[in-house]
């Protein structure tokens, strides 16, 4: 408030000065916390981003580098920045001959979300690179949850229908399916979307796409698709999906499905099937359903816990300081492997190369992590600090909730604990299936608020797409799954370790 009174006795141009000095001082003092500025334009931009700045042109001449991965980069960074400025910028590089600059440039549309460029982003879903169409959906989805798409709704579900229907790349039908979740107001073809996403779970021999259009059937169409269509897939032979249609049929409410939700609840050969099952029949019996999972109610058959070969690996030593954790700079982010991602796979998972790699000790075993620091550098220098520096040993999981997620990195074990400092938040296109580690925030009045993430995490019980928009994925479990059907809220983190990098 005072900063702000005494900006507002000077000229203009006095103004343009004071705020160009102190973002200045900021990156010097917050990012490069010895005095030195980075050198390295990767850390550079990652300054900006941090601080949501364009860099006062620098984002913009990055972006236009003749380096393909500096201007990827440079890309990401401006839309993470959210300014309608850098929108400007994205718009002169969507036709870029290079195709991962393309599609960092849609993505970073997506991020922005200016209703003016809604044209350019559902033009983005024709384009014949898979990671410009994997970015164009995730920009879809964004646009038409916000209400920006307008005009241009209809010919964005066409193209989403099409690509769901045709396209040879399951990770792009993928794609597709998600976004059309958000089609699902009156108005919006929603017949024909229903009818798509069911032809998707019956007819697509891909795993992955079944799942995402059961999610998508669940999450958007759960009331008005007919009812035969979960009923059915309920007794899927895979698992997801018939957690998915157990999940609609909870949300319908219907008591004349109360005995069977009560037989899949018993029998099911899946652990979180018959969790979702019992919480579906909760809302079918006009109960809540379960914010803490205290303990493991019969008659659910958990899955036993397996040793995993990285067991073997000794962990890494640690370097503490003992000094109190403090928010990551850009000089103490990891900046391999980086981001050049000309294919779908390349836009929807890591990068090739060697990632850092995390042991998790929990009371009911070990959980095997790998980070992504080419799409959150920021997010996984903070986890990698508090690793070292012993933060997260002891911390209870104080949220355990049935085929959601299990959270922890609150020393307090009650939600409000962190180490005194945010980080900003890195959005990806990262879909938040099974197993995905994501950083926590806060909430206001029911919205996330973006950049409040600390040291609380969450990993995925099952398929939460719905949070991609808003929390920073940063990896993913790798090994000792299982032990996540074991955790409920008498359980706690023993350390966290980190081991030997690896690859995928």
């Amino acid at each position: 408030m005072l900063v702000k009174r005494c900006l507002g006795r000077e000229s203009a141009r006095m103004k343009h000065f004071q705020r160009a000095l102190l973002a200045a001082l900021a990156c010097l003092l917050v990012v490069a916390p010895l005095g030195a500025a980075p050198t390295d334009p990767y850390r550079q931009m990652l300054a900006f981003e941090g601080h949501r700045s364009l860099g006062d042109g620098a984002l913009a001449t990055w972006l236009g580098s003749a380096d393909e991965e500096i201007a990827v980069r440079a890309a990401l960074a401006i839309g993470r920045t959210k300014r309608a400025a850098g929108a400007e910028l994205l718009l002169a590089h969507v036709a870029d001959a290079r195709p991962a600059v393309r599609a960092m440039a849609v993505f970073g549309l997506g991020l922005i979300g200016r209703p003016a460029d809604a044209a350019a982003v559902v033009a983005a879903l024709k384009d014949r690179n898979g990671a410009v169409q994997v970015a164009a959906t995730d920009a879809i989805d964004r646009y038409e949850t916000a209400g920006h798409l307008g005009a241009f709704e209809r010919a964005a579900q066409r193209s989403l229908l099409a690509l769901l229907r045709e396209h040879h790349d399951p990770i792009v039908r993928a794609h597709a399916a998600e976004a059309l979740e958000g089609f699902s107001a009156p108005g919006t073809m929603q017949h024909i979307t229903i009818a798509a996403l069911h032809r998707a779970v019956d007819d697509d021999t891909n795993t992955r796409v079944r799942r995402t259009a059961m999610w998508s059937l669940f999450r958007g169409f759960a009331k008005t698709a007919p009812l035969t269509y979960f009923t059915v897939a309920a007794t899927d032979h895979d698992d997801v999906v018939r957690i998915e249609a157990v999940r609609a049929l909870g949300s319908r409410a219907a008591a004349s499905q109360a005995k069977f939700l009560a037989q899949i609840a018993k029998n099911d050969p899946s652990w979180r099937v018959q969790e979702q099952a019992g919480e579906s029949l909760r809302l079918v019996e006009h109960l809540t359903m379960t914010d803490h999972w205290k303990a493991i109610p019969h008659p659910v058959h958990l899955p036993k816990v397996v040793p995993s070969a990285l067991d073997r690996l000794a962990a890494l030593a640690r370097t503490p300081d003992r000094a109190k954790p403090t928010a990551p700079t850009a000089e103490q982010a990891i900046l391999s492997p980086r981001l050049d991602p000309r294919t779908a796979a390349e836009m929807d998972g890591p990068a090739a190369g060697m990632h850092p790699r995390v042991r998790i000790v929990t009371t009911q075993g070990n959980l095997y992590v790998m980070l992504f620091p080419e799409w959150a550098p920021l997010t996984v220098a903070n986890f990698l600090n508090l690793v070292n520096e012993g933060y997260y040993d002891k911390n209870p999981w104080f949220r355990v909730v049935p085929d959601f997620v299990v959270q922890t990195g609150d020393p307090k074990g009650d939600g409000n604990g962190d180490a005194g400092y945010t980080i900003p938040a890195e959005e990806n296109p990262m879909m938040q299936y099974s197993g995905v580690i994501s950083m926590g925030l806060n909430y206001d009045k029911n919205a996330p608020e973006r950049d409040s993430a600390g040291t609380q995490y969450y990993i995925t019980l099952s398929p939460q797409l719905h949070l991609d928009r808003d929390f920073t994925v940063f990896g993913r479990v790798i090994a000792g799954a299982d032990v996540l059907a074991h955790l409920t809220e008498a359980d706690s983190v023993i350390r966290i370790e980190r081991i030997s990098d690896g690859s995928e």
